[in-house]
Parts: C-alpha cells; structure tokens; sequence
C-alpha cells in the first residue's frame, strides 16, 4: 500500500467507529487486549428486543464491567451497565 491507500484507509476506519455508538466492535487477536465496547448504549430498550445478554467482569484487559446484549435481529449492542433499566433488565433476563 501506498501512503494515500493507507491514509485514505485510516480515515474510513475512524469514520466507521465514530458511527459506532452502542455497538460491540469485532474481537481481535491483538496482543495487549482491551475492552470489547467502544461505547455504550443508556437509551431504554424493550426487554422483549433482547435475546440474550453476556456480562464481561472488569479484569487485567478491560476495566470497565461490560454487558453485551444479542438483540432479536441479531445485532450485538453494548449497554451502560451504571443505567438502572439495564440492571433490572439484566436480572430478568439472566432469570428466564
């Protein structure tokens, strides 16, 4: 690649993540990892729009606690996990 392919190729990954909002990135293989949310997601969302949920504990490579949520279509959103309505959703969920 030449240095206007690799600019031009830096640029559209920084506008893709700034869209990002809510959204669990892709894992990777990176040594040193990090957190799996770039942002999170405090907006109320119906607990019928949320098939499954996945709680990441903070530790050595994030440490923020993470709850991912899977929603019914299929996309994965991360939400705030300080947000009351996440945690009573979570409880209800992890209950079923």
């Amino acid at each position: 690649m030449d240095g206007k392919s690799t600019a031009v190729a830096l640029v559209l990954f920084l506008v893709f993540m700034a869209g990002s909002e809510g959204k669990a990135p892709a894992k990777t293989e990176q040594k040193g990892f990090r957190c799996l949310c770039v942002s999170t997601h405090s907006k109320f969302m119906p607990p019928k729009a949320i098939q499954s949920v996945r709680i990441s504990q903070r530790g050595p490579r994030c440490k923020n606690v993470e709850i991912i949520a899977t929603l019914q279509d299929g996309r994965e959103v991360c939400l705030e996990p300080t947000a009351p309505w996440v945690r009573l959703t979570v409880k209800a969920i992890l209950a079923r």
